[in-house]
């Protein structure tokens, strides 16, 4: 039988002399198994090791006789120690040769070449150099390591990797100066993935040598604990190639490593990942796509090119990817030309914001493919062409408030129990808190003012003017007429507990399902049926998901907190199922 071995560092001398020898018979007197990650062999690393014997030029193979039969080559000298003999590859023992040949029990002779002459792996690999490229010398050098294995207290290794994306070189200054760097994403045969990043010099040395598909082999560089704010793979390291790094093209490696990989989150999942630091994969039909817009970047007053595309899935919701720079202008174009076909994308690091409730907009080491061979985007197609196309679509971002000014997230951002307001009165004492909740509207009282008198312009508190008319200090005009917004609070309740909320115009209409002046006429209709008091018992016991603030506020010299409403959305009750289950996970993963 065989098995992969890993030889201590100390036994490098007897290697380079040749006592220890390629096909050569030695002692293994310590040793450790171990199982590699990802690797379906065990590796014996020897700890402590001996030389017993020279080594034959070639093994025996299994046509001497059936390798598990257990057929032994006998010795011709009874007095023959094992420091005469050697395993073959089959398992089968051999001796060097002394004499014209060597007889198996089975009595078939075997004629090792007259002429042995016995290298040192030194030797074979200077033999082996020659008329050799680099990257083939670097390969027959060096241990090729696993990505999964690397971590920041090892020593030298080797990887050989596929580009499998490609940053652009960017500029950047800081407190030491101007600099530039770019990105790229490794991955190995396994499958699995790291960021390798390059500054200054190592970035201008590597940056036309390292391309996009190519396999390399990559040696002296650092590892670090990944910054979790510019992770773009499932890593915990990241990579750091300086100068004296060593990058080898690998020849001939086409088959090496499969392609990019993605783990794909579902549109209306995307909620939870609303300014998060992970990026996250994609995969969608394309339902439109804007014409290329010029946007000018704040920071450098560049000018750069940017695309909307809108995408659906399966779970009936869309959402607004913007792609941006050479990606708005090369696939943007081939998705706009071919639009009308409703092409499938899969896109790879996207960062989720919050506009419009939530969105998607690549980055520098975004992927975008059009129309992949992969059975997500088959079962996608089947889905889309037999019942998506005639299906109704809502954007995931509906119901949520869009500014970040106001705190605004995601539904499923910074979720808290009503008990975390109520057993924290200093919440939101230095500066205002943000929170998600859901929870029912309990109770809401029908005597208290719920609106105002509002301009119908600025929206701001109008007064009645003299004779006829409004009065509005803001405009500082009169108006005939005014509109009402409303101004209330509300309970809410949840399993740990009531709180009371401050809800405005927008949030209020979502909680009482509808507008101020409806339900003032309501309230002027008073008869036995009471249609006002209806209208409210009708909005209790409705479950809801809340975005809140909690900021502080004095009332008579007394501080107070006051919890506000800024956004209000139903609960999509199959994604927060999901919602639970990523929880639950998290709790077992922590256990």
């Amino acid at each position: 039988m065989k098995l992969k071995g890993i030889l201590p560092s100390n036994v490098e001398s007897e290697i380079l002399s040749g006592s220890i020898q390629n096909l050569g018979l030695m002692r293994i007197l310590d040793y450790t198994l171990n199982d590699i990650p990802n690797k379906s062999d065990k590796y014996l690393v020897v700890n402590k090791c001996e030389a017993v014997s020279p080594a034959l030029e070639m093994e025996v193979k299994s046509d001497v006789g059936d390798p598990d039969s257990g057929i032994l080559l006998k010795l011709k000298q009874e007095n023959e120690t094992a420091s005469d003999v050697k395993v073959g590859e089959s398992g089968i023992l051999l001796k060097p040769r002394q004499e014209n040949q060597v007889r198996t029990a089975a009595g078939v002779p075997l004629k090792p070449k007259q002429e042995m002459v016995a290298k040192s792996a030194a030797q074979i690999v200077h033999e082996q150099h020659r008329n050799m490229a680099p990257a083939a010398r670097l390969a027959m050098t060096r241990r090729v390591h696993p990505l999964v294995s690397l971590n920041p207290y090892q020593g030298s290794w080797t990887i050989k990797v596929r580009v499998t994306s490609k940053g652009s070189m960017r500029t950047y200054r800081n407190t030491k100066g101007e600099g530039c760097v770019f990105n790229v994403e490794l991955t190995d045969e396994d499958g699995t993935q790291i960021q390798a990043t390059m500054f200054n010099q190592a970035a201008k040395k590597f940056f036309d040598k390292l391309e996009m598909g190519k396999v390399y082999y990559i040696s002296k560089g650092t590892l670090k604990v990944a910054n979790k704010q510019f992770k773009t793979v499932q890593n915990d390291y990241e990579m750091t190639l300086n100068e004296n790094s060593e990058v080898e093209e690998a020849s001939n490696e086409a088959s090496f490593v499969p392609e990019t990989k993605f783990t794909f989150v579902p549109i209306d999942m995307l909620g939870p990942h609303v300014n998060g630091k992970e990026l996250v994969d994609v995969i969608g039909v394309v339902q439109r796509v804007s014409p290329t817009m010029s946007i000018r970047r704040k920071s450098n007053n560049e000018i750069i090119p940017k695309r909307d595309i809108t995408i659906a899935d399966e779970t009936k919701k869309t959402v607004v990817v913007s792609l941006w720079n050479e990606l708005a202008t090369t696939v943007g174009q081939e998705l706009l030309d071919s639009a009308d076909q409703s092409p499938i994308v899969a896109i790879k690091s996207l960062k989720v914001g919050d506009f419009q409730g939530v969105s998607l907009s690549t980055v520098n080491n975004s992927i975008v493919k059009v129309n992949p061979e992969t059975p997500e985007a088959k079962k996608l197609r089947s889905w889309f062409d037999s019942e998506g196309k005639a299906s109704s679509m809502d954007s995931v971002g509906s119901g949520i408030m869009a500014s970040s000014r106001n705190g605004s997230r995601s539904m499923y951002s910074d979720r808290v129990f009503v008990s975390h307001f109520t057993s924290n009165p200093s919440l939101g004492e230095d500066k205002p808190a943000f929170f998600s909740v859901r929870a029912y509207v309990s109770f809401i009282k029908p005597d208290q003012t719920m609106w105002y008198r509002a301009c119908k312009t600025c929206n701001k508190k109008v007064t009645e003017a003299i004779g006829s008319g409004y009065w509005c200090e803001g405009c500082q005009k009169n108006d005939e007429g005014c509109s009402l917004r409303y101004i209330m609070v509300v309970k809410v309740s949840d399993p740990s507990g009531e709180v009371w909320l401050s809800a405005f115009n927008e949030e209020a209409e979502h909680i009482i399902g509808c507008p101020a002046d409806e339900l003032n006429l309501l309230k002027s209709q008073e008869n036995e049926e009471n249609p006002y008091q209806l209208k409210l018992k009708q909005a209790i016991w409705v479950p809801h998901l809340f975005r809140v603030s909690v900021a502080q506020h004095e009332y008579m010299s007394e501080k107070r907190q006051r919890i506000t409403v800024r956004g209000v959305a139903p609960v999509d009750f199959a994604a927060e199922s999901r919602f639970l289950l990523e929880e639950i996970s998290k709790q077992k993963a922590s256990q």
